[in-house]
């Protein structure tokens, strides 16, 4: 349970500080307007799967027909954010990056990390911008 709450504040410490810079909200404020939009996001998925599952938010969409909202934040997570993470972690990386600090986190040698870096700037990007356009045409 500790470890729950644990992970749990750290989850909620993005938003918390996005709310303190642009809305002037104190962090007491932010946190319990964070805190509360995620718990209603929760109860909304958990009851998705039962008393709501004939709710289909986004139904009028094809792509979107039938699915719950459990199943909508399911598919923004895998298909659209997870994707998306890893491309711009990659561009980051490969691009923006010093390449010599890039080699000082990573201690490879020399050959391992000229094939790391080749592939972190100009295989990994091809990759998941294909995956990530398969998600969202498939």
């Amino acid at each position: 349970m500790f470890a729950a709450l644990t992970s749990a504040i750290s989850l909620l410490e993005p938003s918390v500080e996005w709310l303190e810079e642009r809305s002037g909200f104190t962090r007491t404020t932010a946190t319990l307007t964070a805190g509360v939009a995620v718990w209603f996001l929760g109860i909304a998925s958990i009851l998705s799967l039962n008393e709501w599952s004939g709710f289909h938010p986004l139904g009028m969409f094809s792509a979107f027909e039938g699915k719950t909202i459990f199943d909508l934040l399911d598919y923004l997570t895998a298909n659209i954010m997870l994707p998306l993470a890893g491309l711009l972690a990659a561009l980051y990386v490969g691009w923006i990056m010093k390449k010599d600090e890039v080699a000082t986190e990573l201690e490879m040698t020399e050959s391992r990390f000229n094939l790391f870096y080749t592939v972190v700037r100009y295989v990994t990007p091809v990759a998941v911008i294909i995956v990530f356009v398969y998600n969202l045409i498939g």
